[in-house]
């Protein structure tokens, strides 16, 4: 597009790195960044929002890498923001197409943006979906199995909910819904701005990023036999109709424990014993590529691309 500038933040290490040998290829000629650490891509994303130019910064990586660029450009009206998958995962991307579609690079680059919503989390952001509890225990030791070979996201999540299983599986959390108090003995407590993560499971099933809302899911206190019954519903986002299950929708949520626990950002793991989730109307541009846009256009409300 003319007048735009296109750069690619790529991490190599992102997945098992399979995709990136190939995009590089066919990212010859092109502005081409390559992460070298952690938060290398925050930082470069950050650096290029200050130059005030029209930049569209095509995100090569997982949630994480997304994760950066995003929160090194919050704010900042002259990005867009494209994903072209190369993670285990890609949840965000689900309600808009698949994987193959997101990887066509000459659709990217003729792609629409579109807003959306996203979720401030204290001084963090993210556009999937954060978590407290057993939920962010499970990604916290999701890094054991992500390495593993042959093993898909979704194995990865599950073979890390199992090893957690065998752990601690309750928290005694407060938690504030619209600045309603609920005392809380449970496992987990998520707020999604969309409806999947972890590789193929639904906690939020009517989360969209486009109706101004956060879903919020509270799974309370269950046995372990109980645990296993949450598991075959979760993945349809079924157990929002189970007794052990509390949901709805807010502008904001606020967590708090006696002690810090993990809190999952879009799979990146902070500790904190007190923190806000609110949502942000429209708090970003991500581009939609040609072939998806396509699809997308046809529905006279945006957010129904997500019902299932």
């Amino acid at each position: 597009m003319k007048d735009i500038r296109n750069v690619f933040i790529i991490n190599p290490k992102a997945g098992k790195g399979n995709i990136q040998k190939s995009l590089a290829e066919k990212l010859k000629g092109m502005e081409v960044y390559f992460t070298k650490a952690c938060g290398d891509a925050k930082e470069k994303a950050k650096a290029l929002a200050k130059t005030g130019e029209k930049i569209r910064i095509f995100c090569g990586g997982g949630e994480g890498t997304f994760f950066e660029v995003l929160n090194g450009t919050v704010g900042c009206k002259n990005i867009e923001l494209g994903v072209i998958p190369c993670g285990t995962a890609n949840d965000f991307l689900k309600g808009f197409g698949s994987k193959e579609e997101f990887l066509d690079l000459n659709s990217q680059l003729n792609g629409t943006a579109v807003g959306i919503d996203i979720i401030k989390a204290n001084e963090n952001y993210a556009v999937n979906s954060c978590s407290v509890g057993m939920d962010a225990i499970v990604c916290t030791n999701l890094e054991k199995f992500k390495k593993w070979p042959l093993i898909s996201g979704k194995m990865a999540y599950t073979l890390s909910l199992i090893y957690t299983f065998l752990g601690k599986i309750s928290l005694d959390l407060e938690i504030f819904v619209n600045n309603k108090k609920i005392n809380r003995k449970c496992l987990f407590a998520v707020c999604a701005n969309a409806p999947w993560y972890g590789g193929g499971y639904m906690p939020a099933p009517f989360a969209n990023p486009f109706d101004g809302k956060l879903d919020f899911t509270i799974i309370k206190k269950v046995s372990r036999f109980g645990i296993l019954s949450l598991l075959k519903t979760y993945t349809k986002g079924e157990h929002i109709n189970r007794s052990f299950c509390e949901s709805g929708t807010c502008e904001e949520i606020r967590i708090k424990s006696k002690k810090d626990v993990p809190v999952n950002l879009d799979g990146e793991i902070y500790y904190t014993n007190d923190i806000t989730f609110s949502i942000i109307k429209n708090g970003a541009k991500i581009i939609l590529p040609k072939n998806v846009y396509k699809k997308f256009e046809k529905f006279s409300e945006k957010h129904l691309i997500f019902q299932k």
